[in-house]
């Protein structure tokens, strides 16, 4: 039972900190860590088990990364290229095509490092392997967590319901991607109404330079020539930004109610990464996701890990750094 006891003490803090604030990216590595210390103690128990089972246990451990690699780099860079045919080159739709590169790479330099028996190209293999192996993990952790967060549902009535805006297209209408999250917001809207205490719904988003109305202005119409009763709907229309999309609505919902809940809608893969934020902005809700067509969500998940390794750079790019110079220190002996 001792094995088990990193991974117990792992999930014991993911679930402290859970219960104070389920908006936070140290859930997701501590959820991470207890889920890896929990597969060391299960291998760790192959030494008990039959020679027969621990052969082939030994062979699915090898054989299923390896082939989930395979097929994760297929995925990827099939990803990336419906990516580009449906939404155009733009950096943002090449990060499944470009992670899927990236990985078929490093794993390119391990194979021509151990063909060429070649010191350097090992110690550069060695150390791309550190530094993709924490940023893998990480990522895992951000996507398994994430799944996880976006599972929760409102279940207490609240008083404000924020959908975060988005681009228009032709600068004046309302595109699949918003109104999915316009619908949802409804949704939740609708469920809490026919309770007979509805909230408030609060189009947040601004005027981009690109646009000639507002967005909330374009999501209050949408909403509105659906039946949505207009006395229920508010308009923020300052936003640039999530974060001015979180602060601006947050001075609304005070004005109104100071002691206000809310929810927050926006698309799935956006969900955890707005959580993050509201956090920061000391809102007081959880973020509801909406539904994302499939072959968008991969480089958008991408996209939303980025930003949020990005928003962590010192640590981030400081244990890279570490691990790199780890890699080189231990080629030298």
């Amino acid at each position: 039972m001792i094995a088990y006891t990193p991974a117990a003490f792992f999930f014991l803090l993911c679930g402290i900190g859970v219960l104070r604030d389920r908006r936070q990216f140290s859930n997701a590595v501590l959820l991470g860590l207890a889920m890896s210390f929990l597969a060391l103690a299960l291998i760790a128990e192959l030494r008990k088990a039959p020679t027969l089972v621990a052969e082939l246990a030994a062979v699915a451990i090898i054989l299923v990364p390896a082939t989930g690699t395979l097929a994760l780099i297929g995925f990827l860079i099939s990803n990336g290229l419906t990516m580009v045919r449906k939404e155009g080159w733009r950096l943002a739709n090449l990060l499944s095509l470009l992670a899927g590169l990236g990985i078929l790479s490093v794993i390119g330099l391990l194979v021509a490092a151990l063909a060429t028996h070649s010191v350097r190209l090992g110690i550069v293999a060695g150390t791309a392997v550190l530094v993709v192996g924490y940023v893998s993990f990480l990522f895992v952790c951000f996507v398994g967590y994430a799944f996880l967060y976006g599972r929760h549902r409102p279940r207490r009535d609240v008083d404000f319901v924020v959908v975060l805006g988005s681009g228009l297209i032709g600068g004046e209408r309302v595109p699949p991607l918003l109104a999915s999250r316009l619908d949802r917001g409804r949704q939740v809207y609708d469920r809490q109404a026919a309770r007979g205490n509805p909230p408030i719904l609060i189009a947040s988003g601004g005027k981009g330079s690109d646009e000639k109305v507002a967005e909330s202005h374009a999501m209050a119409g949408y909403l509105v020539e659906r039946g949505f009763p207009p006395e229920h709907l508010e308009q923020e229309d300052r936003s640039r930004t999530t974060e001015e999309n979180l602060v601006f609505s947050k001075v609304i919902m005070e004005q109104a109610r100071p002691d206000y809940r809310c929810v927050i809608v926006t698309n799935n893969f956006h969900a955890f990464r707005a959580a993050l934020m509201a956090r920061k902005a000391g809102v007081n809700g959880q973020v509801f996701g909406s539904p994302t067509a499939a072959y968008y969500w991969p480089s958008a998940t991408i996209r939303e890990f980025a930003a949020v390794f990005l928003a962590h750079k010192l640590v981030n790019f400081g244990i890279c750094g570490f691990l790199a110079v780890c890699g080189l220190l231990a080629a030298t002996y």
